[in-house]
């Protein structure tokens, strides 16, 4: 038996993995003092929070029939498998604490290590809503989901135009 999904849970998913992209962006900037990367992770916690916005947006749009329960679930149990996988499988809530930065690395090397961190989890979001997108069935918003890889899509190339941009 497969379990399926509804668009109004991913976006409810999404909201919290944009929470969980802005905190980790925003412990990230305070451990660089690189500049341009410390800038740039700060405008990465504003761009997660006005993308939380979005999908709280597009979830409004969307019709009663996508926000249509798929199994009988009193408990919101399937709730809180999606919300575990986003806080376990994708901005690791733990793991941020976990994160280490040598005092014996350069600025450039901390901002690089950052940067490839944030791309990590970006795609790690990607993958999550590409195997996510296959449990929602079409009545149910299958196509509203790739509004989201579009947008984490997007911080993947601005995350690897900043890497690449790198000097040092």
């Amino acid at each position: 038996m497969s379990l399926d999904f509804n668009a109004d849970e991913i976006f409810e998913i999404a909201c919290q993995i944009e929470r969980n992209g802005a905190d980790f962006y925003q412990q990230m900037s305070e451990k660089i003092s690189h500049d341009p990367t410390r800038k740039m992770l700060v405008e990465f916690v504003a761009m997660e929070k006005a993308h939380e916005n979005v999908f709280k947006a597009m979830r409004k749009e969307l019709s009663a029939g996508e926000k249509g329960k798929t199994v009988f679930d009193p408990d919101e149990e399937t709730l809180a498998y999606l919300h575990a996988m986003a806080d376990i499988h994708v901005f690791d809530t733990e793991a941020e604490d976990d994160f280490t930065l040598s005092d014996d690395l350069g600025e450039a090397a901390k901002a690089r290590k950052i940067l490839r961190a944030a791309i990590n989890r970006e795609w790690g979001s990607i993958a999550l809503y590409l195997g996510m997108k296959e449990l929602v069935p079409d009545n149910l918003g299958r196509e509203k989901i790739d509004g989201i890889i579009k947008e984490e899509m997007r911080h993947v190339n601005l995350l690897t135009r900043s890497l690449t941009g790198l000097k040092g």
